[in-house]
């Protein structure tokens, strides 16, 4: 099996979709016979760092860094006029144009992303329907069951939709600290109760109930670790004596922070999913569950895939200041539960690392490199009434309010659909 993984974006790079990208295709490349990353590179760009990065050889892609739209255009234009193109048995990539480009010019696709672009840009999803239906189109990694019903509610064959989870690193976690002597690490007074968030510090992660409920706990202390200046959430924090804010931290230091909570945060907040469509069941939440600490997050779907009240996690009511302190409160005064929640989170991610991750895509692509092509899923009139009347939702969301996002039907989500076995 050999891959060509694509990647649109500079490297190296602190972004999320860098990190699941990069890390998964490093994984996968030991269980490959040949794999090579191609990639646009700065002029100054250490390609030797890079390929160390990736654990493969680099293929510069001819592309210009800046800007965007053109990088993504010419990168998937440059991957067609590559040697390696041609040598691979499948490219494996995250973006729907190169998948497009790499099908038409005679290749097989394994496609990985966590958006459920059909639900999220309506009009794209009779294209999408052929493209994934297309019979060199092998698979679509979803990184959640909430994607991947989005998918299957479009007709595409359920054998090219396997959602597979994200993971974590285990090395990043090899040391645990005691709460105590981490708090000590980052200047926190012994005994004061830690609220710990980890990622973006932005105004499209929910941050701002965050705020609001630091504001009714002033004797807790809540820790915002990611930022990168001086934003809308930094002003909120301002002159709120109780919440510090930290810049981004590299993985050598990230772990002080996680350590050092008595709750981790993920805020309980729509505003990810539905707003911004940004995050589905976001990265973090692996990481926290490695790290023995007990985990606070909202009753979103997404996060109920892995995440069960009262078992691993204290799950609230999403957007409600009221549940948050409520949930941060019983998790503080109750250590026997913040405990409990603790230990049985980090049982469950004993499965859930990068390698593990790796393994699993592993098997599938092999099954279906040497499966008979799908038959075309099903397109039907009621699909099509519904593929019109979304799109048409669409654009008035988008004159309105100049989002390419469409949000959810919040209602509807919030209908528990029979969950699929995730790998």
């Amino acid at each position: 099996m050999r891959i060509l993984f694509t990647f649109e974006n500079p490297l190296p790079s602190t972004e999320a979709d860098a990190e699941v990208f990069v890390t998964t295709a490093k994984h996968l490349a030991p269980l490959a016979t040949q794999s090579w990353l191609h990639v646009p590179l700065s002029e100054d760009a250490d390609r030797a760092a890079i390929a160390r990065l990736a654990g493969m050889p680099v293929v510069p892609a001819r592309a210009p860094l800046q800007p965007a739209a053109l990088r993504h255009f010419r990168c998937g234009l440059s991957m067609l006029f590559q040697r390696e193109f041609r040598q691979a048995d499948l490219v494996y990539t995250r973006n729907l144009w190169v998948a497009w480009l790499a099908l038409m010019f005679g290749q097989q696709v394994a496609f990985d992303h966590y958006r459920p672009w059909p639900d999220q840009i309506p009009p794209l999803q009779r294209w999408i329907y052929r493209l994934f239906c297309h019979r060199r189109f092998l698979v679509n990694i979803c990184h959640s069951d909430y994607t991947r019903q989005k998918y299957l509610d479009l007709g595409i064959p359920a054998d090219k939709l396997h959602c597979i989870r994200n993971g974590f690193e285990p090395e990043r976690l090899q040391t645990p600290m005691p709460i105590e002597v981490a708090k000590a690490a980052i200047g926190v007074a012994p005994g004061r109760k830690t609220i710990v968030y980890t990622g973006r510090v932005n105004h499209k992660k929910g941050l701002h109930l965050v705020i609001e409920a630091a504001k009714q706990l002033p004797d807790h202390l809540f820790i915002l670790v990611g930022s990168y200046g001086q934003g809308p959430i930094e002003a909120l924090a301002r002159d709120v004596p109780n919440v510090r804010i930290v810049p981004f931290q590299p993985p050598e230091t990230l772990g002080q922070y996680v350590f050092a909570a008595d709750v981790l945060l993920i805020p309980p907040s729509w505003q990810p999913l539905a707003e911004f469509g940004s995050t589905v069941l976001p990265l973090k939440l692996f990481f926290y569950m490695a790290s023995g600490r007990p985990i606070l997050a909202g009753d979103t779907p997404d996060v109920k895939e892995v995440l069960n009240h009262g078992e691993n996690a204290y799950l609230c009511q999403a957007d409600s200041l009221d549940a948050l302190v409520a949930g941060i409160g019983r998790l503080t005064s109750d250590a026997e539960l913040a405990a409990r929640l603790a230990a049985t989170a980090l049982a469950d991610s004993r499965g859930l690392t990068w390698e593990a991750r790796a393994r699993k895509i592993a098997t599938v692509l092999a099954h279906r490199l040497h499966s008979a092509p799908d038959e075309r899923g099903t397109w039907s009139r009621p699909q099509f009434r519904a593929w019109i009347d979304q799109s048409r939702r669409w654009l008035v969301h988008l004159a309105r309010n100049r989002s390419w996002i469409l949000p959810p039907d919040i209602a509807l989500s919030t209908i528990r659909l029979p969950p699929v076995e995730c790998e």
